[in-house]
């Protein structure tokens, strides 16, 4: 089919799909690797690696594919410190503890890597695309990464952010829909002014900036991407359906939700896990958390304090206390390789 090219030819791909970078632990070196020996982009979801582990992964990551591949980080906010919130949350927290068998951990050293320290170890690595999410970089950083050869890829969630990212000069910009899984990127509205679908939002900031788009958001196979590049979208960014496939780093328990058929379906947006708005399989957490959900600390002071008990969850294979990133598109799931994947978008794709 017919579609704007311009992302495949820069990124050098065979397939418009971009595996979403979702940090935690789910986007493995295998993962990433595989999406682009198949001709897609994988992503490393590096927003909770210290400068350390991002320059590992990245090697990790070059041993095993010579083609492109993206690394994402978050950039920070500036979170108000406010104990009585913690409190508030841990109070809650330690229910779910005692049940897991663990103790309140002691306050954490910081809540979040440095920054500005991974960012270094994104440039030294002089990788082949950086994107980004939660805000928007400095212009001078934008242009860091462009001397060293690096494709800059921004996130928005509505149209005035899109026009803020084409103003410092991003390559390309995400339009991460209302459908979409995990955390929301928004950075210039308040969460729940900013929860505009896929297929609404990818035509107003495609008429909006000249640089292209990538639609994400509720697509799980080549229906959607062909939906979205019919809409002036030049490439889709995927995550839940690959956090299912054979590569994926996701906990069995979350692998297992998401396969569930129905029980998929009914996602949420929640602030319970991180203090940033993210979308998730309904569960006790996000239940019991719903009602003090505007009193929780801000990410990623929230984020820090409930590490222990997703960790526990996770080990314990109790997925009623883990975040379960999932998209309203979720239930199409279905458990195959990274490869599979592509080349079935590849497949449908060369069929229109």
């Amino acid at each position: 089919m017919k579609y704007d090219k311009r992302i495949v030819r820069l990124l050098g791909m065979q397939t418009p799909v971009i595996q979403a970078p979702m940090a935690g632990g789910t986007t493995t070196p295998e993962l990433v690797a595989a999406v682009s020996e198949s001709g897609g982009l994988g992503s490393i979801g590096a927003g909770y690696l210290s400068p350390e582990a991002i320059t590992s992964t990245i090697e990790q990551t070059r041993e095993r594919t010579g083609r492109g591949f993206a690394v994402n980080l978050f950039v920070p906010g500036e979170p108000a410190e406010d104990a009585a919130a913690v409190e508030r949350s841990n109070s809650r927290l330690d229910v779910f503890r005692a049940d897991l068998g663990i103790e309140r951990p002691a306050p954490p050293a910081r809540y979040a890597p440095v920054f500005d320290d991974q960012f270094e170890a994104v440039v030294a690595a002089h990788v082949p695309v950086f994107s980004f999410t939660f805000g928007a970089l400095q212009p001078v950083e934008v242009a860091r990464l462009k001397e060293g050869g690096t494709v800059v890829i921004g996130t928005a969630t509505t149209v005035d952010e899109a026009i803020a990212l084409a103003a410092i000069d991003v390559d390309m910009i995400v339009a991460q829909g209302a459908e979409a899984g995990g955390h929301r990127g928004t950075f210039m509205h308040p969460a729940e002014q900013a929860l505009i679908g896929t297929m609404a939002l990818v035509p107003q900031i495609v008429d909006s900036v000249s640089v292209p788009v990538i639609a994400s958001g509720g697509i799980m196979d080549g229906r959607g991407v062909a939906a979205a590049l019919m809409l002036g979208a030049g490439a889709v960014q995927m995550g839940s359906a690959f956090v299912v496939c054979d590569e994926s780093g996701a906990q069995p328990a979350h692998r297992e939700a998401l396969l569930a058929g129905p029980a998929a379906r009914e996602t949420v947006v929640t602030r319970a896990f991180s203090g940033k708005a993210a979308r998730g399989i309904r569960n006790r957490f996000i239940d019991e958390l719903a009602p003090v959900a505007d009193q929780l600390p801000d990410y990623p002071i929230q984020n820090a304090w409930t590490k222990d008990v997703r960790a526990a969850a996770g080990a314990q294979g109790r997925a009623e206390y883990m975040s379960l990133w999932a998209g309203q598109a979720a239930a199409l799931a279905v458990k195959r390789s990274a490869a599979q994947i592509v080349d079935s978008i590849r497949q449908h794709l060369d069929a229109l």
